[in-house]
């Protein structure tokens, strides 16, 4: 799965690298890990406009939930059932990039991971990169808030992950470079599961 990621890049690096300006610029700092159940606005970017990076909430909300508390469940979606899970059939055609510098794993060393060793993992051709994401817009049914949340995209383990993610060996969809905009473009989300991969170097932290 994936809970956690880095995004340590300066504002500038992260516009260049995906030929997009952010919306909120002074609403982005960068973090050495971001928690993903502290559902922090977070960088993304859209189908709708994919020349803009928004700050979106981490933990997807569906338009027809009740309340918020769904959220905490929702960080990670399979790929293989986007459009069976009720949570997720509704976004599965919302498509969008979860900016990323790196993101964390943890090996489990024993049976029931009492030890654990932690690992940034990072593709070996991209410094900044894209994380298959899909997202909701949620209005409050009290407040009247409205809220944008998306959910990051897993898919079966390669096999640097299955030997990092030894107990539940899936891995969030990174995309290569030039399937940034085919992801955006709604094609087939099956095109991107495994085996589709990208090389991946991981270092224990």
């Amino acid at each position: 799965m994936c809970y956690r990621t880095r995004l340590n890049a300066d504002l500038g690096q992260i516009e260049i690298s995906f030929e997009a300006s952010f919306l909120e610029p002074d609403a982005y700092s960068p973090q050495e890990e971001i928690n993903g159940f502290a559902h922090r606005p977070y960088p993304v970017i859209v189908d709708e406009n994919p020349g803009k990076i928004r700050l979106y909430h981490w933990g997807l909300i569906p338009f027809w939930s009740k309340d918020d508390k769904i959220k905490r469940a929702t960080l990670n979606a399979k790929v293989e059932t986007l459009t069976e899970k009720p949570s997720y059939r509704n976004s599965a055609k919302k498509r969008c990039l979860v900016i990323a510098d790196g993101f964390y794993e943890w090996q489990w060393l024993d049976p029931k991971g009492k030890e654990k060793q932690k690992y940034l993992i990072r593709p070996k051709d991209q410094e900044i990169f894209a994380l298959a994401g899909i997202y909701s817009h949620w209005t409050d049914k009290v407040t009247g808030e409205k809220r944008d949340t998306f959910s990051i995209v897993t898919t079966e383990a390669n096999e640097l992950m299955a030997e990092i993610h030894n107990n539940k060996k899936r891995m969030p969809i990174v995309l290569r470079k030039e399937d940034q905009r085919r992801w955006l473009m709604e094609e087939d989300y099956s095109a991107f599961a495994f085996p589709y991969e990208v090389n991946l170097y991981a270092e224990a932290v």
